[in-house]
């Protein structure tokens, strides 16, 4: 199976929100339900700056995401299966038909 991330991985991070809420407490589960984060794909500017100024607003990292952290922290949380971004379920969905 071949993939390819087109946007970034961060709008696989904001698929799942309470992965997110989980790992970062301060941030608003009311905020990541806001309509601009519904579609995680289609957020426009760029996923990782979405992500990154929902983290500097809950009080997170005001000098700058550290992506490596911040992808560690959610993917230890993340659950595949309530994930709502289509491009993460479409990779879930080709590994799983691998197995």
């Amino acid at each position: 199976m071949n993939r390819i991330t087109v946007e970034e991985l961060e709008a696989w991070f904001l698929g799942d929100v309470e992965a997110i809420t989980s790992a970062y407490p301060r941030v608003s589960a009311k905020a990541l339900g806001k309509p601009k984060y519904q579609d995680s794909d289609a957020i426009a500017g760029g996923t990782a700056e979405a992500l990154e100024q929902v983290m500097k607003k809950a009080g997170y990292y005001p000098g700058g995401m550290p992506k490596i952290e911040v992808a560690t922290r959610i993917s230890s949380v993340m659950d595949p299966m309530r994930n709502r971004s289509r491009s993460f379920q479409v990779f879930r969905e080709g590994l799983s038909a691998m197995a």
